[in-house]
């Protein structure tokens, strides 16, 4: 198969944000997982990384350092090897010393294949359509009686298209939208550079379907609101706070705007409780997220979220400042806006799969590095009838974490617990 003749692509503009911001201890690198009923052979999965990689154009990439911009460019290196896990998550990928490699890893432990990709180069959506195509790969490669009853080609709902589509659907003069108002910051004593502590709880899925809607919020409301509630409960002993809890919610925009584009598509709202009174319930830091979210979650408000970013990204004026300066000036907004949330909870929905490949696969997970000013944050996803909520941290208390999913079980709900062990060294 012969490699595609990208030789360079703009970022798009969320993808400029991360190498600016981006370092050891804040990589901006997440991960998307899938679990099989399998262990995992590394010779089929290099040899399905190969014969995929050359279809998606955005992961064939390194990067490089413009005058103006970054921007990527067709890594000279073929194939990244793929190794066994054996270091923590979500490390860093320095973007300015990758020595031309790619901008993303693949590794596997046991019946667990990880991909880790760099910020830069795609969201969770575009990320997880690359994992998805590297899998079915794979399971085709490892069960040879399936040749003659699949395709050996891309699944028909896997898009490359790699279009920009903030600057193709943005609006011209929108106003200043980022926040700066301090949020509550979770402190706590922090593990070692790069080290997080995992927990994942695998909940059943009808559980929180019927709980959610008894509460009359969605699935999401819900979620979140709990986790307000967690940090409220456990982390502000359900105390007056003059600082909001504020949870950072990413929105997938493409459905907003048609869009099937691999590279990052995506704004960030802020789901906020303001705890003004001691002993608040929980419906009542519900009712206040749910609303939160229902007022921002609009295609008219999402569009002028990231308009306005992508109009000062097209100003002619600012476009001509060296790189080198728009960092600087980056790293500043980018951090006046960091203490704005106290956390982050991305939902990135409910994944399906192409037959008969869901026959090889138990279950998706994934989960984020950490950010400035956010010491643990949430990542939630569903596949068949499990909803897999996956914290990641860097401080060592779990007083959070125990609350949440004490809710959730105290609502009736079924949960199953598994950690990465960081919390017993």
């Amino acid at each position: 198969m012969k490699r595609s003749r990208l030789r360079w692509n703009k970022l798009d503009n969320t993808g400029n944000l991360f190498p600016a911001i981006a370092k050891p201890g804040m990589s901006n690198v997440y991960r998307v997982s899938v679990l099989l009923k399998e262990e995992i052979k590394e010779e089929l999965l290099q040899k399905a990384l190969e014969q995929v990689l050359p279809y998606f154009d955005m992961f064939q990439s390194c990067m490089k350092r413009g005058i103006f911009w970054y921007y990527l460019e067709s890594s000279p290196v073929p194939f990244p090897k793929v190794t066994k896990e054996h270091t923590y998550p979500c490390l860093y990928i320095d973007p300015d010393n990758n020595k031309n490699d790619h901008l993303f890893r693949l590794t596997y432990y046991k019946n667990r294949i990880n991909l880790e990709v760099f910020h830069a180069v795609t969201d969770g959506n575009g990320a997880i359509a690359f994992l998805k195509e590297i899998t079915y790969q794979y399971i085709r490669n490892a069960h040879p009686e399936l040749k003659g009853k699949v395709s050996d080609f891309l699944a028909a709902e896997t898009s490359l298209n790699n279009e920009d589509s903030y600057v193709q659907n943005y609006k011209k003069k929108e106003k200043k939208t980022y926040k700066t108002k301090k949020a509550v910051i979770v402190k706590g004593d922090k593990f070692i550079v790069n080290q997080l502590g995992i927990i994942h709880g695998i909940i059943d899925l009808q559980d929180i379907k019927r709980v959610s809607k008894s509460y009359g919020v969605t699935i999401n409301q819900y979620l979140v609101g709990v986790y307000a509630w967690a940090i409220y409960k456990s982390y502000l002993k359900q105390h007056v706070s003059k600082y909001p809890i504020s949870i950072a919610c990413p929105v997938n925009l493409r459905p907003y705007f048609d869009s099937d584009t691999n590279k990052n598509f995506f704004v960030m709202v802020s789901a906020v409780y303001n705890a003004m009174v001691n002993n608040a319930s929980f419906e009542e830091v519900l009712k206040a997220i749910a609303e939160s979210l229902k007022e921002q979650i609009t295609k008219e408000n999402l569009e002028r979220l990231f308009s306005y970013n992508v109009s000062n990204e097209m100003n002619m004026i600012l476009r001509a400042i060296p790189l080198f300066i728009k960092k600087i000036a980056i790293a500043q907004v980018y951090n006046a806006s960091a203490r704005a949330n106290t956390t982050t909870l991305t939902n990135l929905g409910v994944m399906k799969v192409t037959e008969p490949y869901g026959d090889y696969i138990e279950r998706f997970q994934a989960m984020l590095a950490m950010s400035k000013g956010q010491s643990i944050k949430c990542t939630v996803l569903s596949y068949n009838e499990s909803l897999v909520a996956t914290f990641s941290a860097s401080i060592s208390e779990t007083g959070i974490q125990r609350a949440f999913f004490r809710k959730l079980t105290d609502d009736g709900i079924k949960v199953h617990i598994e950690t990465n062990g960081a919390y017993y060294e």
